[in-house]
């Protein structure tokens, strides 16, 4: 049976200092909290070589008193709990009482501080938990530490820490966040010797954010301020054309306090569903002030979670906080056809006024309408000539044929309207109009004196042409297809020949295969899978160009750690990426078939990947990058391709049969044998 020892006081201590201070953003952490707790209005917060050698907070808080120094440092001492029952409301951000002790434990530290009610400081000194110097000294009101050599005395701790410049960052993290939660304190952050952040400590929430995130985050911003029952939600939210692909841009507050909450985070995302893509994220800086007996913030180590005795008043209040700031701030409007379109004097009248439904019909140029008119020529005999509209009296209804909607559109003397300005969408949109009315009645022409012929007629225009059955729902378009039918387009690949037939629904491919098989292919999962391949055996370096104009992405501290820790692999993408500071990165190049609009989301969804690996493998991440890239550049479904474009990507599966399906794992092709399709139609 083996020997139980207890461990002496110092061991303890370090043991018990590795759960609190795990590195340089932990001590910040914990010493701007007691600032706050202090009753600071400025804090200053300085850094050298991410925090490992030197860190120095100062405020100008109340200080602490000389007598009560030593105390400080002694383990569960704290000024903040007295009682039992101070745990069921607590209202500070700091109230373990292990913060000092734990820190002094593996760092040299220095406290110069002074009560505003005493004549002199002090200055004290303990390293490693044994005091060093316990002095008087002359300071102003408030406290200073100064932390240098971080786990010095724990070795194997200090292997652990990542590169000065993460640490680094981990720190500006921390800052950035109690900064937001704190707008009335004045925050000044340097980091080796470079001023990086100041806030003004006006109270002013924005003001913050502009000096956190930037001028381009901040303008996408719409302010929250909402209460119910005792629950107040206020801040800001993105607006719904300023959203992300992740969740890194979401903070939330309670009372004051930095925390992640899913009861918050469903609430914002519920409230934004139908405002936004899918896929996409909402941003916000949202504070949430409640009663501190309904919450429990004794539940997380690094305080980060907080407990509800009941979570559904919160969600309820961020859920109507959100929407009804959202619908307050909807600046969408209607569309809208209300203009007076100039004309020739010559011309008495306006022959397309307030008829914006008969301009849809001859734009579209529709051979068969669902509608009829009823004219009263008791009314047209009042109206005047210079108010002559042929069709402000006709109603629609299922019983007229169109022959009569075009007798009306055959009187009017269209080759005397003349459109003054065509700058105006209304007017260029109208002179469609009148074009296509002319070139439906010489269409029509044609028709009727070519019945019987058997040569097929030629097309005249290049808008659409509908088909309608008054029974049936149904509806043909034909979309720049010459009605002089042409023959497929054959490809033939060394025993193979496969015929280009068309698509359908801008979205498959349908080619037949030696007369035994029809392919529909998906042209954005093929496309995919061809960009995904080329990019794997070319890493990128071919595809990419400089940019007129580099783009600025503002990522959070996570991402941005990331992204300038591995430059290298941005450029094996075709991605120029080099740090900007503050948070941000800037773009230089970028492949080609990358639309500029793209390049920020596709470089935070790589960044914030990189930032949540498991583990450091290259490839499996460029993997990623692969994928991503790739989706985002291929034609999409739905958008309308040239066949020369479709043609192409027959070709290119054919020569590579190993093509099957698309990254994602989606089939690329569906093959319909002959056989099948006879079974069918009862053929076989």
């Amino acid at each position: 049976m083996g020997v139980i020892n207890v461990l002496d006081k110092h061991v303890a201590e370090l043991i018990a200092a590795g759960e609190v201070v795990e590195r340089p953003a932990s001590v910040i952490k914990e010493l701007i909290e007691n600032s706050i707790d202090a009753g600071a209005k400025s804090i200053t917060v300085e850094i050298k070589n991410g925090g490992t050698t030197f860190m120095r907070v100062t405020d100008d808080g109340c200080g602490i008193y000389k007598d009560d120094i030593k105390i400080a440092f002694l383990r569960h001492a704290t000024s903040k709990v007295k009682v039992e029952n101070d745990l069921e409301s607590i209202s500070t951000l700091g109230f373990r009482g292990e913060a000092l002790a734990s820190i002094c434990a593996v760092s040299r530290l220095q406290l110069i501080t002074k009560n505003q009610n005493e004549e002199n400081g002090t200055c004290y000194v303990i390293e490693g938990g044994t005091e060093v110097l316990f002095d008087d000294a002359g300071c102003p009101s408030g406290t200073t530490f100064i932390i240098r050599d971080l786990f010095y005395n724990i070795p194997a701790r200090a292997k652990f820490l990542k590169k000065d410049i993460s640490e680094g960052n981990a720190v500006s993290n921390i800052i950035d966040k109690t900064a937001l939660s704190h707008p009335e304190i004045s925050f000044t952050y340097i980091r080796d010797g470079k001023q990086v952040l100041k806030t003004f400590g006006d109270g002013k929430l924005i003001s913050v954010i502009y000096s956190v995130f930037g001028k381009d985050f901040a303008n996408g911003l719409i302010p929250v301020d909402y209460q119910l029952d005792a629950i107040k939600v206020h801040g800001y939210i993105s607006k719904p054309e300023h959203t992300r692909p992740n969740r890194n841009m979401q903070n939330f507050f309670i009372n004051g306090r930095y925390i992640k909450s899913r009861t918050a985070m469903a609430a914002l995302e519920e409230a934004f569903k139908g405002s936004i893509m899918v896929g996409k994220l909402p941003s916000c800086v949202l504070n949430i002030d409640l009663p501190c007996d309904i919450i429990d913030v004794n539940v997380h180590p690094s305080k980060l979670e907080v407990r509800f005795i009941n979570e559904r008043p919160v969600f309820d209040a961020v859920y109507h906080a959100v929407k009804s700031s959202l619908m307050k701030n909807d600046k969408r409007k209607s569309a809208s056809f209300k203009s007076n379109i100039p004309f020739d004097n010559s011309n008495k009248f306006n022959p397309f006024h307030n008829a914006p439904a008969i301009l849809n019909n001859s734009e579209s140029i529709k051979h068969k309408v669902h509608s009829s008119a009823q004219i009263s020529d008791k009314e047209n005999k009042t109206k005047k000539t210079d108010d002559f509209n042929p069709f402000a009296d006709i109603s629609f209804n299922n019983a007229i044929d169109n022959n009569d909607i075009k007798t009306k559109i055959s009187n009017i003397d269209i080759d005397n309207v003349k459109l003054a300005d065509t700058s105006n969408p209304f007017e260029i949109f109208t002179q469609k109009a009148v074009n296509n009315a002319k070139k439906e009645e010489s269409f029509n022409s044609k028709i009727k004196n070519n019945i019987g012929d058997s040569t097929p007629l030629k097309k005249d225009f290049e808008d659409f042409v509908e088909v309608k059955s008054d029974n049936e729902n149904i509806e043909v378009i034909a979309e720049d297809i010459d009605i002089t039918k042409k023959e497929p387009v054959l490809i033939t690949q060394n025993d193979i020949s496969i015929k280009y037939i068309g698509e359908v629904f801008n979205t498959y491919i349908i080619a037949e295969k030696n007369n035994k098989e029809v392919l529909l292919i998906d042209k954005h999962a093929a496309h995919e899978r061809i960009i995904y391949e080329k990019l794997k055996a070319e890493k990128a370096d071919s595809y990419s160009q400089l940019l007129l104009q580099p783009i600025t992405v503002t990522l959070g501290k996570s991402e941005y750690d990331a992204a300038i820790n591995n430059i290298n692999m941005f450029l094996d993408c075709g991605f120029e990426v080099e740090d900007f500071g503050n948070s941000s990165v800037i773009v230089r190049a970028a492949p080609h078939y990358i639309a500029a609009p793209e390049i920020s989301d596709c470089i935070a969804e790589m960044a914030d990947y990189i930032a949540q690996g498991k583990n450091d493998i290259y490839t499996e991440k460029m993997d990623w990058f692969y994928h991503n890239v790739s989706c985002r550049s291929a034609i999409k479904a739905g958008n309308r391709s040239t066949p020369q474009e479709l043609i192409e990507i027959v070709k290119h599966l054919e020569e590579n049969p190993q093509i099957r399906y698309c990254p994602h794992g989606r089939p690329i092709c569906i093959v319909l044998t002959k056989n099948e399709i006879e079974k069918q139609f009862g053929r076989a």
